[in-house]
């Protein structure tokens, strides 16, 4: 979580590098006025979540926030996204403009790499077992297929592949591969080969 103006620093730089920016620019460290779509909806990301984290403590605060965090919301459903604040740690890629949702009380590692049509939840608000921590807690490395479904109190792991249309609903071990309806594990390569390491830390 951002809690200092190092740490936001520190995860705009980790977030760039998964995305495969390797040059560090004025443009991409401050205004972000002419990079890409989905880099831009990355730094809003980052810079409010050190403003919910760290600059709310007033009522002045509060309302920049509020008006910040519309704008946000706003932009992120042009490019189909549907994210909230403090889930992802440091080096997200968000990889393609496109339906992604994700419950505000599922968590993410280091290193989550997501494609487009992904949807992490819980289960129906009509199950009687239904809670509002009753979403996925993911490990470092992630990687999420076009089209993935991750539901339900579950841990995915370590260095794990999420295959492309996965329906996962159950424990992940780490360093696997899962796939299919719903989700079985189908290779031990997992992750290796296709996250670009943006947090160096973990």
């Amino acid at each position: 979580m951002i809690k200092s103006k190092e740490d936001l620093k520190y995860y705009i730089e980790a977030d760039l590098k998964s995305l495969g920016i390797r040059q560090i620019n004025m443009k991409l460290r401050f205004g972000a006025l002419f990079c890409p779509q989905i880099w831009k909806f990355q730094i809003k990301m980052r810079k409010l979540e050190y403003m919910k984290n760290c600059c709310c403590s007033n009522k002045i605060g509060k309302l920049i926030f509020a008006i910040k965090h519309n704008m946000f919301k706003s932009y992120g459903l042009k490019l189909g996204f549907t994210i909230p604040l403090n889930v992802f740690g440091p080096g997200l890629a968000i990889t393609h403009a496109g339906a992604i949702i994700i419950n505000s009380h599922s968590k993410f590692g280091s290193n989550a790499r997501i494609h487009a049509v992904v949807n992490v939840g819980n289960y129906s608000l009509y199950d009687e077992n239904w809670t509002e921590d009753n979403v996925p807690v993911f490990g470092d490395n992630v990687y999420i297929g076009p089209g993935a479904k991750i539901f339900g109190k579950i841990k995915i792991g370590n260095n794990v592949a999420i295959a492309a249309n996965a329906v996962v609903n159950k424990d992940v071990p780490d360093n696997v591969t899962v796939g299919g309806v719903p989700a079985k594990v189908i290779n031990t390569r997992g992750s290796a080969g296709m996250i670009i390491h943006g947090d160096k830390s973990k």
